[in-house]
């Protein structure tokens, strides 16, 4: 995970093998602890030698085709360049995977994590779907070469007819039942700029006994992206054990602001990628 790699166009070719992690309607976040990336605050760069604020870093979503339908395949693409123009080459593998495309409807029920390939010269390519006409953001995360996390972002619009709004309020329960696992989140505290520790027990949906083979995601025992209602603030958080084999999965992380969050935990049992969604208030 750790292992860097350098991409220079036009020299190596490196191909990737297309992971889609889960890209229909809540089936439907990432730093080390301690490193949580808020959208447009880390900082990064594009020279082994030079590092750069993330705000000189600029990422363009587009499709290839120059517009997207509702559920039909389109191919996504996401430029990488500096403040002039100039594509970004270089780039550290980050948990497996040169760059995490995060993809949500503006009221986040819509939720797809997946990992476009590196083509060179800046540019990296995925085909995917979404569900229902609309807004979309998409988040960028990754890791240049020199460089820490950065997260870019951009609104993108979906044709299509639009599904019926769902509204973002928080959970009664922190307790879902997810492809056949009970999932339970619990949180050390819900206040704005104080460390917390989400606290994620994962057991057969039957037996309620608890699963101790969850299988490494990405390289660790789960993933966990966190995003503000108005999508404005983005976190990325691994957990604090990344060989944790359950039934307990812990991340640390703070949010910035109060207000209501959403928040994906994605895990993996016997091959399959599970993903949980729960909305909690932060005060």
């Amino acid at each position: 995970m750790k292992k860097r790699m350098t991409m220079i166009a036009g020299a190596l070719t490196f191909t990737l093998l297309l992971a889609g992690c889960g890209s229909t309607e809540e089936a439907n976040q990432m730093g080390s602890h301690g490193t949580n990336h808020t959208q447009g605050e880390s900082h990064a760069g594009h020279n082994p030698a030079q590092t750069a604020p993330a705000d000189n870093l600029k990422a363009s979503f587009t499709f290839a085709t120059g517009s997207a339908k509702a559920k039909e395949e389109t191919e996504v693409h996401v430029q990488i360049s500096d403040q002039n123009g100039t594509p970004v080459n270089e780039f550290e593998i980050n948990h497996e995977k040169l760059l995490h495309l995060i993809m949500v409807s503006d009221d986040l029920s819509s939720f797809s994590h997946i990992h476009p390939e590196f083509k060179g010269d800046g540019k990296f390519a995925v085909q995917t779907s979404f569900p229902s006409g609309g807004k979309y953001k998409m988040f960028a995360d990754f890791k240049p070469a020199g460089g820490s996390g950065t997260t870019l972002s951009e609104w993108m619009n979906v044709e299509g007819t639009a599904a019926e709004r769902t509204a973002i309020t928080p959970d009664a329960k922190l307790i879902k039942e997810v492809d056949g696992k009970e999932i339970e989140l619990s949180l050390s505290n819900a206040k704005a700029n104080e460390e917390v520790t989400l606290t994620y027990e994962i057991r057969d949906g039957i037996t309620k006994n608890g699963i101790q083979d969850l299988e490494p995601y990405l390289g660790a025992v789960g993933h966990v992206v966190i995003l503000s209602a108005d999508a404005e603030q983005y976190l990325h958080v691994h957990p604090l054990d990344e060989k944790a084999s359950g039934p307990k999965a812990q991340f640390a992380t703070s949010f910035p602001h109060s207000g209501i969050y959403k928040i994906w935990g994605q895990f993996q049992h016997k091959g399959k990628v599970i993903t949980v969604p729960f909305v909690v208030e932060v005060k």
